[in-house]
This record gives C-alpha cells, structure tokens and sequence, in this order.
C-alpha cells in the first residue's frame, strides 16, 4: 500500500536531475535525492566542483541505485549533459549557492550542472542556499530576477539559522519535504487546476462549553491536509481553511485557522466569492452548547452539570449562495451505518458536485489514520467505491474527478460567453 515515501504521482516513471552545488547544505540533498527515488523517480545527481568539497558521489550512488556525475566530459561519454538535458523531466538543484546562480544567468556552461540546465527544456526548480547578507546583494537579487526571467522556478531560500556563528535569517535551504513537493509542482505541468483558486476545509471544530473545556471530534485533518497539498501541486492557488490540527502546513498553501463551526462558516462564505473549487473535508461539528460558561465550570462532588445542546449551521447549506457560477462543489460525508444511501441524500439535498462517502466504523479508514476507503458519488453517475488505500492517493483520485468537473465548467462557460458574445453582434 503506498505510503509518505512509497512510488506515487507525479514521480513514478520519471526523470530528474538533482544537481548539487558547494554550500553546507549540500547535505540535505542526500535526503532529497532517497526521497525523489523513494518516491519512484528515476535520479541522476551532478555535483559541482565545490559539491565535493562537502558530499561524495558514492553517498548518492548508494541511496538513488544509479551513477552521480562531476565531469563535463568524463571518458567515453563527451555528450552526457546533452543527454541528461534530454532525459530529465524535471531539473533541480539543491543546494543552489549565490556563485552558481551568477553563473546560470550569465549563460555560463562550463562545468557539466551549468551546461545540463542550457541544454534542457524541462523545468527547472533553483533552491537558494546562502548566507542572508550575500543573500541581500543586489547582485544576488538581480540573477534571481534574471532567472525567474528564463522561467526558472525558485524554491525558498527559507528564514532560518544558516551556518555556525551566523544567526539567522533569510538565506536557508528549503528542507528536504518542501523541496519535494516544489519538484512535484514542476513535474505535474499544467492540468485543469492550474490558476484555479482552490478552497480546501480540514480538520475538527472545537465548541466550547467553557473556557477550559470543549466538545469535538476525532479528526487530524489529514484528509483535507493531503488534499491541499495535491492541488497545489497541480498548480492550484490554495486556501486551506482549518480547524486545530497538529499537522505542517502543505508547502505552498495558504492556512487560515478557525476553531468553531461558527468560525469555519464564515470563513467559508468569504472565500466562495472567488473559490473555482470548494473541498469541505473538515469534520464540523453539528451540535453546540447553547450557552457556553464564561467561566470554568466547578466540579463538586453530587453534581453533574446539565449541558443543552443546540445545532449548528450546516456550512455546505448555508453558504449556497455565496458560491461562484460554476464552482465545483465537492463534500464529504462520514457515516456509521447506511453510509452510500444516506450519502445520496446529502448529495442532492446541498447541491454537491461529489460527494465523497466513507464508513468510520471500516479499519484502515476515518479518523486517526494514514489510509482511507471511500466511495465517490455524483449526479447522474453511478457510485465508484475506491479500495482501501493512503489518504494522498484518495487525494488524487478526488482531484482527478475536480479536473474533471473544473474542465467541464470551463467548457461550458466559454461556450455561454461565445453565445453571449454572438448575440450582442447580432443586436449590433
């Protein structure tokens, strides 16, 4: 069963150059290179001169199964960065130190990491890696605006403590994860998603009976964390909306915290005025204490404290009309018992696009785990249930069906906007 570090999407099958550059960071690309192989990718590391200095070639050779380069013309092989330029689906380089970036925007090629990047057409993912006042020249600015110019993505640097004695600052290598998932973004190329505001909900709301105590549930928001995290991947400019979760945030996505239903609704209904999708995956609380104490309730000895509970909004219902003329709807429904046919109803009854079913009584699925079964349905479709398999491959399979439906919306709304268009030439 695919796991965090299992062969999964978009790397499976693929190619990618993880050029290595001299700076201390160099060794966290140990890391990164046994997580893009782990991930299915087929790696080929090129260190620079410098590299040297700080990793070996056997350390990579040893963790990717493959050989890692330093020569521009190594014996018998005078075209290798022709050929890794061609073959690469993705190139990377991590550590990406300010002298290589000075020398990738002048054009250089003279050693084999420079001389692959000129040769490829795949995308390039640069990882800057120094110290935060070498990272403040303007210099050092320029060449990242001259790269970024070549259409070059930049990944970081992050703020954080940079080598012995200095502190910190801006000027820190990404970590390992992060990078993955920027490589990822690069390797998955335009789909349906890309542009598209994409609103994700996760997580459990808390409400509160006193200040001290609370009613809630058992969801981590790993379901709409792995979700977020996919569409962003595929190019999706990403809200997530969240309640208490202990989980990082996905790379690249937009957090806002909430707490309470009530919270989570009118986060919800401010976002859907420029949301193309909506994925309410966020465990809501449906009832609440009508009167929450100011104050810690006391525990005296007798007495049991009689709490009245009321309902709370139905967040999917109540924000109907604030959604945007089609916007993909997609919502999930955690059941006990009867679990596809009480789905169908909830399908219909708000308006969804797809529902996404799942039994919390199943092993391996609902709260506190890493893998999920779920049952896909919409309208006028007949119900696909998935095996039982991790929650970012029940991401993906969701996503798929948002592709779908995005590029269907899509369709038809430049189709109404040629009619309109013809129209009003008509009445011209």
């Amino acid at each position: 069963m695919p796991g965090p570090r299992a062969p999964r999407r978009p790397f499976q099958g693929r190619r990618v150059v993880l050029g290595v550059t001299g700076g201390i960071a160099a060794y966290k690309a140990i890391t990164l290179a046994r997580d893009l192989t782990l991930a299915g990718a087929s790696v080929d590391v090129v260190l620079t001169e410098g590299a040297l200095e700080f990793v070996r070639p056997l350390t990579f050779e040893a963790l990717t199964g493959r050989p890692a380069y330093s020569s521009l013309y190594p014996q018998g092989d005078p075209l290798l960065h022709i050929r890794l330029a061609r073959d690469a689906h993705a190139v990377v380089v991590a550590p990406a130190t300010a002298n290589f970036l000075a020398r990738a925007a002048a054009g250089m090629a003279d050693d084999l990491l420079t001389a692959t990047l000129l040769a490829t057409e795949a995308p390039v993912v640069l990882c800057p890696a120094m110290n935060d006042r070498m990272y403040a020249h303007p210099a050092t600015q320029a060449n990242l605006a001259r790269l970024a110019e070549f259409g070059y993505r930049l990944a970081g640097p992050a703020v954080g403590p940079l080598a012995w004695g200095e502190g910190e600052g801006p000027g820190r290598m990404l970590e390992p994860d992060e990078i993955l998932a920027h490589a990822g973004r690069a390797l998955e190329g335009a789909t349906p998603l890309s542009g598209k505001r994409v609103v994700v909900t996760a997580g459990g709301t808390r409400e509160a009976i006193d200040p001290v105590r609370y009613i809630g549930n058992r969801s981590s928001g790993r379901m709409g964390y792995e979700i977020a995290a996919a569409a962003w991947r595929r190019g999706a400019d990403v809200l997530l909306i969240s309640g208490p979760s202990p989980l990082s945030v996905p790379p690249g996505v937009e957090l806002r915290r909430i707490e309470s239903a009530e919270q989570m609704l009118d986060a919800v209904r401010s976002a859907l005025a420029e949301a193309d999708a909506l994925v309410m995956a966020a465990a809501v609380a449906d009832f609440r204490p009508a009167d929450a104490a100011a104050h810690k309730i006391k525990k005296e000895a007798g007495t049991v404290p009689q709490i009245t509970l009321e309902a709370t909004a139905d967040v999917l219902r109540a924000t109907r009309e604030a959604r945007r003329p089609g916007s993909v709807v997609v919502g999930f429904a955690l059941e006990t018992n009867d679990a596809v046919e009480n789905g169908r109803r909830k399908l219909q009854g708000k308006g969804l696009d797809l529902l996404v079913v799942n039994d919390a009584t199943e092993p391996g699925a609902g709260f506190e785990v890493d893998t999920n079964r779920v049952v896909l349905l919409q309208p006028g479709q007949p119900d696909e249930a998935l095996p039982l398999m991790s929650k970012a491959a029940v991401a993906d399979a969701i996503l798929d069906r948002v592709d779908a439906l995005v590029s269907t919306a899509s369709s038809v709304g430049s189709a109404d906007a040629k009619v309109d268009a013809g129209a009003a030439e008509a009445r011209g």
